[in-house]
């Protein structure tokens, strides 16, 4: 069940994130696909806040990943660099650890997800203004989708 919201604030954008992060345990998996500036790191700073991460969130450009600590262990990936990399992070422990786990431009490293997990794409379509669709893959991530609502 595919799952489209239309957003008219950064508000509106974190009280999604906010929701989502309610419904999440490890080591779930959400991938997150947009052009750049769409929105992708305000979700996922809002999705950490919601998991009681009170250290900064930003996006690791740098190092590829960024480890938190909050009610659960929490993973933020942005493997824009990786695009011509065939690198080998420890996908099997980042992906089915302990930690949850947000991939920024998971694209570039389509082989190494796992088959399930929770597929989130931002769509810039003005101003303040997104689309944002949840796309399941896998029973737990259907069940997160009914549960997700504005």
């Amino acid at each position: 069940m595919i799952k489209e919201f239309e957003v008219y604030s950064v508000r509106e954008t974190e009280k999604l994130a906010t929701k989502l992060s309610t419904l999440l345990t490890p080591p779930d998996v959400i991938t997150l696909e947009g052009d750049l500036g769409a929105g992708k790191t305000t979700f996922t700073k809002a999705l950490a806040k919601g998991l009681g991460i009170t250290r900064t969130v930003n996006s690791p450009t740098f190092t590829i990943v960024k480890q938190y600590e909050g009610k659960y262990p929490f993973n933020h990936l942005d493997v824009y660099r990786l695009a011509e990399s065939e690198e080998d992070l420890g996908w099997d422990e980042l992906f089915y650890g302990d930690a949850i786990s947000v991939v920024e431009w998971a694209h570039l490293i389509e082989d190494n997800l796992p088959s399930e997990r929770l597929e989130i794409r931002i769509v810039h379509e003005g101003d303040d203004r997104r689309k944002i669709t949840f796309r399941p893959f896998g029973e737990r991530y259907e069940m997160i989708c009914e549960g997700i609502d504005l």
